[in-house]
């Protein structure tokens, strides 16, 4: 049984079962964020439309993140302040970055995310790394993945693309950073220091 939804894709307890390659690691069957439980694994009926559930990134289950540090080759380095429509870290200042939808190239998510905040095309980029991102947001245990890259632009090409997101933006040194930061950057700072 396949149901299709406006923003998703539920599926049923025979494909739940058969080991879908939408099986999620957490035991739900996730397509972008709407979810069907299987019943074998969880108790759920299946063939209940109640058991259709919203589940959040990060939150319900592990979000994949792209996370861009954007440079000009000359040690300068583009951060957006999250304003109040951001999702989350809001006044803090962030390198940029957005999550992994399913069936999404990285590369590709990559590329649209940079062009989305700061209206520049890559000119190269090199992969960092990765972090697994833990924190506690409004109240609830979160966990990321953050495939970490540095990328090059073209600084006259950079821009706000997004300013109902980031309240500001500039071009900072690693010894000049603005203040506050995003709860992860310290991190991410010191796991690729000398790399960046």
């Amino acid at each position: 049984m396949n149901i299709s939804g406006e923003n998703g894709r539920f599926i049923g307890q025979q494909e739940f079962e058969s080991g879908s390659t939408l099986l999620a690691i957490n035991r739900a069957v996730v397509y972008r964020q709407y979810v069907r439980f299987g019943c074998v694994k969880t108790g759920f009926d299946s063939r209940q439309p109640d058991n259709l559930a919203l589940m959040n990134k990060g939150e319900d289950f592990i979000g994949v993140t792209i996370s861009f540090f954007c440079h000009d080759g000359k040690g300068n380095f583009l951060m957006a302040k999250r304003g109040a429509c951001a999702r989350d870290e809001n006044g803090r200042w962030d390198i940029g970055g957005g999550g992994l939808e399913f069936g999404e190239n990285v590369e590709d998510r990559l590329r649209t995310e940079i062009k989305e905040e700061y209206c520049a095309d890559i000119l190269s980029h090199d992969f960092l790394g990765f972090r697994d991102a833990h924190r506690i947001h409004n109240g609830k245990q979160t966990h990321w993945v953050s495939l970490d890259f540095k990328v090059l632009v073209n600084p006259v090409e950079a821009k706000n693309g997004e300013p109902h997101k980031f309240d500001d933006f500039g071009w900072f040194t690693l010894g000049k950073l603005p203040t506050p930061l995003h709860s992860q950057l310290p991190a991410f700072f010191e796991k690729y220091d000398g790399k960046l």
